[in-house]
């Protein structure tokens, strides 16, 4: 993995990222919600991870919202090309853009992934902080927090809102 860099995403990395997330989730919806995501918010982490000139990961972080508690970031959508996964890409695309967060004083980041994967990084159950899903019936062990800032998180709890842009992507 020497040779695999992380940045932040470019406006000629656009066709790539497009690719990118098709082949790795097998339909285009993802590919989709990121290109909505850059159209619609100013307020992205994008980052890809390059194989030389080749793109081979992104990641992606936008604004979310608690009823009447601070705005936070989403970790949605995290892709890697097939022939590259199960080398630590992934993890590097989270931990750059987590690292990236807590520099800007994100008081959480929310996300729905898989159990197995991220509490590596410190995500545990978004319903042990008071936290549910606009989305409704969600897996509990699927919808997941990292609090960043506890003091900013004291107290809140509520219903947890991403960008419309996934809605509308999902119709």
């Amino acid at each position: 993995m020497a040779m695999i860099s992380i940045r932040e995403e470019r406006s000629d990395d656009v066709a790539a990222l497009r690719d990118l997330h098709t082949a790795a989730f097998g339909r285009s919806v993802e590919a989709e919600i990121v290109d909505r995501l850059r159209q619609g918010c100013p307020d992205l982490v994008s980052l890809v991870a390059a194989d030389g000139d080749r793109i081979v990961g992104h990641v992606l972080f936008s604004p979310v919202t608690v009823d009447a508690g601070p705005v936070g970031m989403g970790l949605a959508p995290l892709a890697v090309l097939p022939e590259y996964q199960r080398r630590g890409i992934g993890s590097a695309l989270v931990e750059h853009g987590l690292a990236a967060l807590r520099s800007r004083d994100c008081p959480f980041v929310l996300l729905y992934g898989h159990p197995g994967y991220y509490p590596r990084f410190g995500f545990e159950r978004a319903s042990a902080h008071g936290l549910a899903s606009h989305l409704g019936e969600v897996p509990d062990e699927a919808f997941m927090v990292l609090v960043l800032d506890a003091d900013a998180m004291a107290g809140v709890a509520g219903v947890t809102r991403l960008r419309a842009e996934f809605d509308e992507s999902m119709e």
